[in-house]
């Protein structure tokens, strides 16, 4: 158009500007109601999903307004075109980031319902965002009339050269990807490589694992290196796992008697310990005729690996307090040594009794 403005064209477009204001504030207001009772609820996919529209849907109805307001104006085409791209380009950014946020946040809330009681792994969540985002770049592009082709080829080319000069850093992205998909290891587990690092999993990133020790120390590890090493999950396939003690009692004792009261301070200790396993069956499983003492095994179910040692801790005490009590013994390790006495080296000592004359018995106490 050429017309010169009127008061009517300014009065429709500060109308048309006033209407998206106050959509935007009307909508802003209802997502801020929606977004109180979204949080009452247990999946929290919808308050992501409702956060991302608080800021959508306040920027689209300004934009709507601002784009109404240019049709009434009698602008010339070419400006009215570039205004359109302006409020175009606007909205597809805003829609981008709110769009990367939404995406981003349901896989974060999908991979800490999936991965147990730890934190979140942020290689998913890293990876979606970046591929929202640049999804959303490449439509402002072609919204302004770039072409994406020969940008497309040139990203090809140059990220085979890319790929060629960071080897190590995509083995260690592919290898964390590797490890989430197939499950092998996910937050929350604890793991122990062959190489002696050990410790609860933190996170799983693009470029490495971060396992935390019981003394609250954190190791670093390269997903290339954990996905290359032995290790063992103590978290899969399942959280509970046995703990094997190895006791001793002396030649003389009632094994039925040793038997029947190990089994009472087992089931004790399994009903009365935190992080035990109260439905655990209690077993001692005797297998070695030892120097000094008769060997068995007993069997405690704990319900997470750290808990193994708060539950030794008590059964040891409580089984050596219940010995005492029923005349049990544990001996110490001792070795009865017969020496033959040679003429020229001790020709006078004679042996004690119930020795072999010409010997010489010793008694070495190996506690």
């Amino acid at each position: 158009m050429n017309r010169a403005v009127t008061l009517d064209d300014l009065i429709l477009a500060g109308i048309a500007l006033a209407a998206g204001l106050a959509a935007a504030f009307l909508s802003r207001t209802l997502l801020r109601w929606l977004a109180k009772h979204a949080k009452r609820t247990r999946w929290s996919g919808d308050d992501v999903i409702v956060d991302a529209l608080r800021t959508v849907t306040p920027w689209g109805a300004i934009a709507g307004g601002a784009a109404a307001a240019a049709a009434v104006l009698p602008l010339t085409r070419t400006v009215q075109h570039h205004v359109n791209q302006i409020l175009t380009v606007l909205l597809i950014f805003v829609v981008t980031v709110s769009a990367a946020r939404v995406v981003a946040g349901l896989v974060r809330t999908l991979t800490q319902s999936r991965s147990g009681v730890a934190g979140s792994a942020t290689i998913f969540v890293n990876i979606t965002r970046i591929l929202v985002l640049a999804i959303g770049f490449l439509v402002v592009l072609q919204t302004l009339g770039i072409s994406i082709a020969p940008l497309l080829t040139a990203l090809g080319v140059g990220g085979l050269a890319v790929a060629l000069a960071l080897q190590d850093t995509l083995a260690n992205l592919f290898a964390g990807v590797h490890i989430l998909a197939s499950k092998t290891v996910q937050p929350g587990d604890y793991i122990r490589l062959s190489t002696g690092e050990e410790g609860y999993v933190e996170d799983i990133n693009w470029r490495q694992t971060t396992v935390r020790q019981l003394s609250n120390n954190l190791v670093v590890i390269p997903n290339g290196q954990l996905a290359k090493t032995n290790m063992t999950n103590f978290t899969r396939p399942e959280q509970r796992l046995t703990v094997l003690v190895q006791v001793g009692v002396a030649y003389d004792s009632d094994l039925e008697h040793v038997e029947r009261v190990t089994t009472e301070v087992v089931a004790d200790v399994m009903t009365g310990i935190t992080g035990a396993v109260p439905d655990h069956e209690p077993a001692v499983r005797f297998h070695t005729f030892g120097d000094s003492r008769i060997g068995f095994t007993v069997v405690l179910g704990v319900g997470e690996f750290s808990d193994q040692y708060r539950i030794k801790h008590e059964f040891i005490k409580r089984l050596h307090r219940r010995y005492r009590e029923e005349g049990i013994r544990i001996p110490a390790p001792a070795r009865t040594v017969a020496l033959q006495q040679g003429s020229a080296l001790i020709p006078h000592q004679r042996g004690g009794e119930g020795s072999e004359p010409g010997s010489v018995v010793a008694r070495q106490d190996l506690s």
